[in-house]
């Protein structure tokens, strides 16, 4: 049997080669059950020496097949295919069947050396996405570069290999054997490298590496060996991608910096931040930072010196500049200092000439005091920015921020979309500012769609404010024809607004096999299998006149191969064994009489 007529259990017919990687092979490959094209990666038979291997394996597939997001590849099927070698030994395969994506890895766009920034920053948002789903499924990548990524349709972005790498990386018995295949060095972090425990952030650290790439036009770092570059990512400083691509902002610079920190306390935490900071600074937005606070001296001033100034309306140069550095408290301090017992004392002009004199010193800011007080405070405009950063901004300004909630089906999560008062507005201090903030798009539940007919489907997709998609019409054993079969995503799925739902509908056929030449019981086994759902009996050819056994190899069969109406009933026609044929007796000839 030739590999593309090769059957995975059963059910996986084998097509063309389409991809090769370190531990496995992609085939295009066909579902013959549910009548759908599917992608098949068949892993290196060594991977399944471990007696613990499959399980684990087949765990972490069916975690990764409950992912159902756009940004995933989905996971259809995992398991292992057990075959013969020439010496008559069990090989086992471990297999994987998921969806197949049309479009090219992000490694051979980015070997063409023709992205942008917009570009850049949409893929790895896209990847963002995709773990930021996955994390909250408790489902760690671990080997997150530019070969695990689609890029698809429209530029849309599709993560592959979710879960696998960690039963791989979990196999004790091919631990050293696949070292160089699970988390390539290029994008290894700090703690895949020397051996730690990894988390979330592991992914996070990989994908700061893949915009690096992206923005720079380089890896950030290269050596002649995978340890010579594991050793940088743990012990070397990247320089910023704008050394080599003069179009990326210091704002994007900090941002892939923050997330290839060797710490990984000093990375984004989530998935969720580093693409909220990733698509404001690309909009310009500074990423958020701790205020510094401007260290203020002491004054160093003399009661009577003050005194006298007001008297004679002047003020001495290091009262100002004592005034100019000191804190507002101690600025009081003076205030209080020079009170009743002090004004009781003094004239009524000498009383106006202080009072004058102590407001203005209280409001000198750092221009100096040649500035005229102002009225209050001019609203800073904040719109566009992560909350946290709006937050900054306002309250540095001695501003009050409230923070409403508002759904956005344009708006990043976390972004403010507007702000009241508007930026500009001349506000008093402690002045109420309120931000409304993206929650993110509007999100809605697959509706359950098995069991319906194409127009009730199409009904209730679009009254959920989702999409219609593709509508595919497949064989089924047991579905009437026109029903739904099955919905992608599917039922319960929590989606975006507006996302698209495909739906997979029942021609009421099945494909009907060749079970001739077969023994009875096989070809029996076969029809009635609940992929084809027939119901079978046996019959001898020439019935009527056979007095011997039925044989037990199918001659015919009265339903031929190939599509055929589901739910019926299959003859199938064997010879007669044994036994005497009675010949058909010749007539006896009738006498014709002439007269």
């Amino acid at each position: 049997m030739s590999e593309n007529e090769r059957l995975i259990a059963g059910r996986y017919r084998l097509g063309q080669l389409v991809g090769r990687g370190g531990m496995a092979e992609v085939f295009e490959g066909f579902d013959t059950r549910l009548g759908r094209t599917v992608a098949i990666k068949l892993l290196k038979s060594d991977l399944a020496n471990d007696a613990n291997f499959e399980s684990r394996f087949r765990q972490e597939a069916q975690a990764s097949a409950r992912m159902a997001h756009p940004t995933i590849v989905r996971v259809y099927d995992a398991g292992e295919e057990e075959s013969t070698d020439a010496n008559g030994q069990v090989v086992k395969t471990p297999f994987i069947v998921m969806e197949l994506v049309r479009g090219k890895l992000l490694r051979e766009i980015i070997a063409e050396k023709s992205l942008n920034i917009e570009k850049a920053v949409k893929y790895v948002s896209g990847i963002l996405t995709a773990l930021e789903v996955s994390h909250r499924a408790g489902v760690v990548h671990r080997d997150i570069k530019p070969a695990n990524v689609i890029v698809g349709e429209g530029e849309s972005i599709k993560v592959m290999d979710f879960g696998i790498a960690r039963a791989v990386s979990d196999n004790s018995a091919t631990q050293a054997a696949t070292a160089g295949i699970v988390g390539t060095a290029q994008y290894f972090s700090p703690e895949q490298a020397r051996g730690d425990a990894v988390d979330g952030r592991t992914d996070l650290y990989s994908t700061g590496v893949i915009l690096y790439e992206l923005l720079a036009g380089r890896p950030p770092f290269t050596g002649e060996s995978a340890v010579s570059v594991a050793y940088q990512h743990v012990s070397e400083a990247a320089p910023a991608p704008s050394e080599f691509n003069s179009a990326v902002s210091p704002e994007l610079d900090a941002v892939v910096l923050r997330a290839m920190s060797k710490d990984r306390d000093e990375r984004f935490q989530t998935a969720e931040d580093f693409r909220e900071h990733l698509l404001a600074a690309q909009a310009g937005a500074p990423m958020a930072s701790t205020p510094k606070t401007k260290k203020m001296a002491p004054i160093d001033f003399d009661e009577t010196e003050l005194i006298s100034a007001a008297a004679s309306n002047e003020l001495p140069t290091s009262l100002i500049d004592g005034f100019e550095t000191a804190p507002s408290s101690q600025i009081t301090t003076v205030s209080n200092k020079l009170g009743a017992s002090v004004l009781w004392g003094l004239g009524t002009g000498v009383v106006v000439i202080l009072v004058g004199l102590l407001f203005w010193v209280m409001n000198l800011g750092d221009s100096g005091p040649t500035v005229a007080p102002t009225s209050g405070v001019q609203v800073a405009s904040v719109q566009g920015s992560l909350y946290e950063d709006a937050y900054n901004t306002l309250t540095s300004q001695d501003l009050v921020v409230l923070r409403v909630y508002e759904k956005s089906e344009s708006v990043p999560e976390g972004v403010v979309i507007r702000q009241v008062p508007e930026a500009g507005t001349q506000v008093l201090s402690n002045t109420a500012v309120t931000l409304y903030v993206s929650s993110g798009a509007t999100e809605v539940t697959v509706p359950n769609l098995v069991g319906k007919s194409e127009a009730d489907a199409v009904a209730l997709i679009e009254g959920q404010g989702l999409t219609v998609g593709s509508i595919t019409v497949v064989g089924s054993p047991i579905v009437p024809k026109g029903i739904v079969i099955a919905s992608d995503p599917v039922t319960n799925s929590k989606l975006p607004l507006g996302t698209v739902v495909n739906v997979i509908l029942s021609d009421g056929t099945v494909q009907v096999p060749d079970v001739r030449n077969l023994e009875v019981l096989e070809a029996r086994s076969i029809l009635t299998n609940p992929s084809i759902g027939y119901t079978v009996s046996v019959e001898v050819l020439d019935a009527l006149t056979c007095t011997g056994t039925p044989g037990s190899v199918v001659l015919e069969q009265s339903v031929l191969p190939g599509e055929a109406a589901q739910l019926q009933n299959i003859v199938l026609y064997v010879e007669c064994i044994g036994g005497v044929v009675e010949p058909t007796p010749t007539p006896t000839p009738t006498e014709t009489v002439v007269g």
